[in-house]
Formats: structure tokens, sequence, C-alpha cells
């Protein structure tokens, strides 16, 4: 069914104002495209948020982005915000695992994979042996902890590789896909026959290159949204309905708490969570919803503290600290938040960013307030020797960050072939193509690009 739009046309219509939505309307936008953006929610900016308490600054999601000069620079740039970026400090540097009860530093350096004694001699011998490990087949998939297992060994598993997805994904190793989820890693070993092999070449190839750096901006990360959506025209509070129509075009229809309206649009963007996107297709491409419902998200709490400096023992000096399944603690990992970038806590005070859930303990993430504090205020005590928290704020993601688990290509291929005859609909979020800010920014860029060509293609 067609539906009358009373005259009203718009070039695209992009679903969704969260980073992804965002930068693919602005992108339209400079390219001279009529856009419209629909937002379900009161804001735009979807997760990424600042807050403010007593002096204190803290993030309702990522406390940073990690910029390879290419990605972020220009669009910051045209935005008029590249002065308001700052860099993580350079005591920010240094990461921690959780191990035997204690804070050990990881490894930052190839040379360091072989000297440091927070892994055992024997771990370390066995990394001697991954650089003549034969690759496995290119179209075999294969999950992280597989992988790892197979070319580092156990140790490096447990207490490198675990923590990190946990940090990253709040996934599990046994079950995400390492060429969905790491795709880098995945060309690594195809490329390069071995990692280690391949780090040394890739930082051959780099020399001279500054490394990627991990930044925020001065007032926090929704500096980056808040720039995005005062340019584009958003319409917060908006549900949307799609209906494809015969000629190529689609029929959408806009509804707020007082009225709806239909625009007839020649393209549509999806920038949305699976499962929001599933609901806006179902009625004309239920294949494709089915595989969007099949993506699983890890839930996650965050539970930001505030300290005075005096009241944590931890020099806390590092990025922060990540806990390895093995360990069997509630917590997922802390941010030293006011170690990695200035003006996060007043003088003589520190913030802390505490990750507790993901797919290894779904069920802490809904512990109700008073237990996640609980929880949160022993763990602090036990490793960093905090006491005596001034507050603790707690922001709760229930669906948090998509799993990219065995079969993820798989889907994502399936739900392209599902709406292949719909060639002016695209989607553009984190649950394809990678979850990390940078993932977003370059992945929206290029839904944008798509569409252009799309809308510019000849009759």
């Amino acid at each position: 069914m067609e539906l009358s739009h009373g005259g009203e046309s718009v070039d695209v219509v992009v679903v969704g104002a969260g980073l992804s939505g965002l930068v693919v309307a602005n992108a339209l936008r400079d390219a001279g495209l009529g856009v419209l953006t629909a937002e379900v929610s009161d804001r735009a900016g979807g997760v990424l948020g600042t807050r403010e308490r007593g002096g204190f600054r803290y993030e309702t999601a990522a406390n940073s982005a990690l910029d390879d000069a290419t990605t972020f620079a220009p669009l910051l740039e045209t935005l008029g915000i590249a002065g308001k970026r700052i860099d993580a400090t350079d005591r920010a540097a240094k990461r921690f695992i959780v191990r035997d009860r204690k804070l050990k530093p990881l490894p930052m350096s190839p040379q360091a994979l072989l000297t440091n004694a927070t892994f055992s001699l024997r771990a370390r011998l066995r990394l001697l042996r991954e650089p003549f490990i034969a690759a496995a087949p290119a179209n075999v998939e294969e999950s992280v902890a597989a992988f790892a297992r197979r070319r580092l060994g156990d140790e490096w598993l447990d207490y490198a590789v675990d923590p990190f997805v946990s940090g990253v994904h709040a996934g599990d190793p046994e079950t995400l896909s390492l060429r969905a989820a790491f795709p880098r890693l995945h060309a690594l070993e195809q490329m390069h026959g071995s990692l280690l092999r391949g780090q040394v070449r890739r930082a051959h190839a780099r020399k001279g290159a500054a490394a990627p750096r991990s930044f925020s901006f001065t007032e926090g990360m929704q500096t980056l949204t808040d720039a995005l959506a005062a340019r584009v025209d958003v319409r917060t509070g908006t549900r949307t309905a799609i209906v494809p129509r015969s000629d190529g075009d689609h029929d959408v229809e806009l509804s707020d708490s007082r009225s709806s309206r239909h625009v007839r649009a020649r393209a549509v963007v999806i920038a949305t969570p699976a499962d929001a996107a599933a609901a806006l297709v179902a009625s004309f491409a239920p294949q494709a919803a089915q595989h969007l419902e099949a993506i699983a998200y890890a839930p996650v709490s965050i539970v930001v503290s505030a300290y005075r400096r005096d009241d944590v023992a931890h020099a806390l000096d590092g990025f922060g600290f990540l806990v390895p399944s093995r360990e069997r603690r509630p917590i997922l990992g802390t941010l030293f938040s006011s170690t990695m970038f200035e003006g996060r806590a007043p003088a003589g005070n520190v913030l802390l960013t505490t990750f507790v859930g993901g797919e290894r303990n779904r069920e802490s993430a809904a512990l109700d307030d008073a237990a996640l504090r609980g929880i949160v205020g022993r763990e602090l005590a036990s490793l960093l020797g905090a006491r005596s928290a001034l507050w603790m704020e707690i922001v709760r993601w229930p669906r948090a960050i998509p799993q990219y688990t065995l079969g993820h290509d798989a889907r994502i291929a399936a739900i392209d072939q599902a709406t292949a005859r719909f060639p002016t609909l695209f989607f553009s979020a984190n649950w394809r193509g990678g979850i990390s800010l940078a993932d977003c920014v370059a992945r929206s860029q290029r839904t944008a690009a798509s569409v252009q060509r799309a809308l510019l293609a000849p009759a």
C-alpha cells in the first residue's frame, strides 16, 4: 500500500539520530541533498552524553574515541570543534589487568610481550611459537577464543584476549566471531601468516607516522553529537513508519504526541539498533526483520564514582583496568576517567567509571541501584584501596553493545539479500561494520556516498 503524502517530499529520511545517523545526515546535507532526520527519543546523540555534577564531568557511554588521524580530523574541522578536542594524557598510556587480586600492567609493545612479568615465563616462551603456526583457511569462521587459543595459548587468552573482549564488546570470546568482531586481526593472520610478524611489519610501515590517540573534548563526548545535530534537521520524539513505493521512492509516516504527517522520500537510511530496525522493515521485508532480531545485545550498567584523591590508595597512573573472567569478579573493569582527561574532576578529587554486566554476567547489570553501588564500592576498595565515595551515579543500558557472534557475517549478508529489491533503502548502525566510534563515522560516510550514487545514478 502506498500512502498519500500531501505533496511534501524530501531527498532522504534518516531514521535515528545517534552518531551513525547524524554523520550520514551531515554528509548528505554537505552534498546538497535535502535530509530529514527522525529520532524517537527526546534528544539527538544516541547513547553519547555528558553530564556534570559538583564540578565533575562524566560520560553516559563512551569516554573517548580512537583517532587514526584520517577518520575524525576532517570531520571535526568541518564541524568547527577541532579546537575543543583534547588527547588523553601521557599518564593514561599504561593499562592494567587484574591478576591474583592485584592490578598488573599489561605489555604495551612487542618487546614487552616477552619481558612483562604479568605473564608467566611459560606463556612468554609460548609466543615464540606463534610465527610458525599456520594460518587458518580464510573461509573458516573461528571464535575469538579458538583463534587466541590456537595462536597464543590459554594464558594469553585468559589474561589478555578475554579482558580485552570484555572491555570492547562486553562479550564472550567463546561466542564472538573473529572475522566479524575483529576483522583486522583476521586479516593480519591471513596476510602475514602470523600476528607477531604482521605487527612488526605494520610498525615498520608506520615508522614516522603518529600512533592513533584516544581523545575526547574539553566539555565531553557530547560535544561531537551536539555539533552534528546542530547542522541538520532533527525531529526528536518522532516515531517512523516506512512503506516502499512501486516507483522506488518511500512513503514515510512521521508521528509525535500531537500529530502525524506523511513525507515522500527518494531514499531512507535506517540508523537504529537492530531490534528497532527489525520493527521498521517487518511489514515489507520479514526475512530481514527475522535476521535483525537475531542480533543479540549485551547489557551494561555504568557506575560513576567520585572520590577525594586522598581516599584512593592506588596511584591511578593509567587508563584503567580490565578484569579477566578467570578472576571471577563481579565487574568488567574501571576507567580512571580523571587521569585520562583533564577537567573531569575538581582539584584534589578523582573520577572513576566502572562497568558491570556484559555477556559474562548479564544478571548483574539488572541489579538495583543499592546492589550496584555496593558491588562497585567493594571492588574499588579491594583493588584500588578506595574508601568513602563522595557519590555514585548509575547509567543503565539494557541493550548496550551488539554482539558479533558466530554467524554474524552470514546474518548481515541475509539482511542485505532480503532488502536488495529496495535499492534506495540503506542501513548504517553499529550492528554492522564495527562498534567503535571510528567505525561508526567511517561506515556512515560510506553509506552517505552510497546514497548519493543511488540518487544520482542515471534512470
